[in-house]
This record gives structure tokens, sequence and C-alpha cells, in this order.
């Protein structure tokens, strides 16, 4: 995991250009949930901000983070000159200051279990609140997710990331709303999704399929080969199946 964790920085273009961007149901979401201005805000691995610049919307004064320097320099060409960037990994950050609000989008997973939510408490001021969203992203018809699957199985079991305590996917309440349920630091924790679908070229698809850590840490023939076989069964089009559940938590002023 730790592997996957550091491969993006080399597809830093990639990644901006392949991954969609977030929606303004999700900030109008967070910021209902906050039910006050929020008028500082810290993202946890931000990337090439896909999610800052949408925050950077409504918040006064973001700080984008990342341990990755070139996504990090991706980011900076696309935020509004007032966002602030730091180039550390969560477990690096020193609460010099505490935020309305830290947010993680696609990025919770990579942090390390040990201390998380000590560490994320340490972060957020009192009454302040935590927001974690994301989700896979796949084709829509079960036929092209299917066939994508069989041709992919020969190089890896999965493209997709584990729940990080193992909650099945059947279960109401997914992660890290299981593990904010159980934290003493943080209450009034809410799951919701937020529906989303888009379609892509075919050679779009497999630009999305180069930004996703698992493909990224194959070796370079293996990756060329799967990605050659994985086009040979793509429709033209791809429809593709992109919910975002989103976790929202609010900072208890005591544990």
């Amino acid at each position: 995991m730790t592997r996957r964790a550091v491969s993006f920085g080399a597809i830093a273009k990639a990644y901006e250009r392949f991954r969609p961007g977030y929606p303004p149901i999700l900030l109008d979401r967070v910021m209902a949930y906050a039910g006050h201005p929020v008028q500082t805000a810290l993202e946890i691995g931000a990337g090439t901000g896909k999610a800052t610049r949408l925050f950077a919307q409504q918040v006064a004064a973001v700080t984008a983070t990342d341990p990755d320097a070139a996504m990090l320099a991706e980011l900076r060409t696309h935020v509004p000159a007032g966002v602030r960037t730091e180039q550390a990994a969560f477990e690096e950050l020193r609460p010099e200051e505490t935020y309305d609000l830290v947010y993680a989008a696609a990025s919770l997973h990579w942090t390390q279990p040990e201390g998380r939510w000590p560490r994320m408490a340490e972060l957020v001021r009192p009454g302040g609140v935590f927001a974690s969203f994301g989700g896979p992203l796949r084709p829509a018809d079960p036929a092209v997710e299917e066939a994508v699957r069989t041709v992919r199985a020969p190089f890896l079991d999965t493209d997709e990331i584990p729940s990080p305590d193992g909650t099945p996917p059947e279960h109401a309440l997914q992660w890290p709303g299981t593990e904010l349920q159980q934290s003493p630091w943080f209450t009034d924790v809410r799951q919701s999704v937020v529906e989303r679908r888009y379609a892509l070229s075919a050679s779009d698809y497999l630009g999305h399929l180069s930004t996703i850590s698992a493909y990224l840490v194959l070796a370079p023939a293996q990756r060329e080969e799967l990605f050659r076989r994985i086009g040979r069964v793509l429709p033209d089009v791809v429809e593709m199946e992109a919910e975002i559940t989103l976790h929202l938590a609010r900072r208890r002023h005591e544990p």
C-alpha cells in the first residue's frame, strides 16, 4: 500500500486531465452540515487540487497539503492564488493552528491507521467539521465491467482499494464512518451518497486507468500489455458510474 500511495507524482498531468472534479452539491452538503460560515480549511492529500478549487469558492483561507511535490506543482496552476500549499504527508503535519474544516478527497485511505483520529482531532477546532469523500469509478454497463475484469485478472485481482478496516461493502455504514463512530474525538457522524455519472471515450477511459495506483505499480511492459487488452474490449464510449460517498463528523469539545 505504501508503494501505491507514493505512485502519483510521475503522472500529475494525467491525473489532472483524466480524474473528474467534484460537483457543487458536495460543497453544499458540507457547508450545510457545518451550519455556519467556514473561514479556514485544510485538505489532506490534495493531489492536483480537484477538491481544493471547489472549497476555495466559499472558504476564505484554504491550505492544501500533499506529500508529492509534483502533484502540488500541478495544483498551483489550477487553484486560486490565495490557496496556501504545504508539502507534507498527514502524519507529518504539525498542528500550529486548528481549522474550521479538515477534509480528505479520495485520500484518507492512504493515511496510517495508528493515531489517525487523535492526530485529526489536533487539526480540527472544537466544534469544527471533518469531511471525507470519494468512491470507485467503474463502467456503468455490467457487461463492460465484466469484460474489463476478465482481461485484467491475469495481471491484477482488483484495481480498487479495500476497506481499511475490513468493513464489507454491503454494510450500511462504510469506512471511515465506522472508525469515526468509535472515536472519542468525533460525534454526529453522517454518511450520504452523491450520485454521479458521466461518459468517457475509450482512450480517455484508458487514460483514467493510467492514474490508478494499482496500474501505476505494474512493470511498464505489463501495464502496456494490459491496457492493450482492455482497449480491445471497450466500446467507443464508456458510460461511467462514479458515486461519491461523503462522511461528515464534528469535533467534540472534549473527548
